[in-house]
């Protein structure tokens, strides 16, 4: 197997942690770097990672790719048996898909790319007040657990990497309010799969700046661009498109 990744992308670093919890072979390519995005296309006309090539079939999204992986190596599963544990277990994947990443990622900019302007007020403020719903949600879940769903599963992989990276980015959880969290991150991170994408993901970003991905125009797609527009922030990406900062996904149409 073949798997386009970053170890920038949480969903490139979550389809890689099932694979390794899977114990499955496999080779890697940083498909963000702009030297590979001829790669990428070939396999997603969005341009996006991950993508998977597992012999003749290409899989793309990464909730895709994991059900993929689930079904033709069901070793070591990470979908709970338990029908109403797997459903949260899907349902906290979407969340950290969708709602946590939109957050993080829309007030990380000001981190890692390049910009000549300052974070929009209140932008920080509305992101850690969206995160602690989900913090306050999560510390429920996890009442008397050692993983969300009881034993690890795709929930965990799935906000592992956003959940890692909140602190970096000001958003942050209370130790005081949610301790069940706090004891599930540091769980999280005595797991070797966990381990291996902290190490990954920390070497990479200390040579952010000399990789070779865009770090000028953004990317934008869906939930991320709701984000915005639900918080108040659409002036702010109005001006984004006008001022040529602003990469657009291409069709999403199924793999050649």
């Amino acid at each position: 197997m073949k798997l386009l990744d970053s170890p920038f992308s949480p969903f490139a670093r979550k389809v890689r942690m099932v694979l390794e919890h899977k114990g499955l072979a496999f080779d890697t390519i940083d498909a963000l770097l702009k030297s590979n995005h001829d790669v990428l296309h070939a396999a997603n006309s969005r341009l996006e990672v991950p993508a998977l090539i597992d012999g003749d079939i290409t899989v793309i999204n990464s909730s895709d790719i994991v059900a993929y992986l689930e079904h033709r190596y069901p070793q070591q599963p990470v979908y709970p048996e338990e029908p109403a544990e797997r459903v949260t277990a899907r349902a906290w994947e979407r969340t950290a898909d969708t709602l946590i990443d939109a957050a993080l990622i829309n007030v990380s900019y000001w981190n890692w790319a390049e910009r000549t302007d300052t974070r929009p007020d209140g932008m920080l403020e509305a992101a850690q007040d969206e995160m602690t719903r989900v913090y306050d949600r999560l510390e429920r879940d996890l009442a008397g657990r050692e993983f969300v769903c009881g034993a690890l599963s795709i929930a965990d992989i799935a906000l592992f990497p956003h959940l890692m990276a909140a602190r970096g980015v000001g958003l942050a959880f209370s130790r005081e309010a949610h301790r069940n969290v706090a004891g599930w991150l540091a769980r999280m991170r005595h797991l070797p799969i966990a381990q291996a994408d902290v190490e990954r993901t920390r070497a990479y970003v200390a040579r952010i700046k000399d990789v070779g991905i865009e770090r000028t125009r953004l990317f934008w797609r869906g939930d991320r661009i709701e984000w915005l527009f639900v918080h108040g922030f659409h002036d702010w990406f109005y001006r984004e498109i006008a001022e040529g900062r602003v990469l657009w996904p291409g069709p999403a149409l199924p793999p050649a």
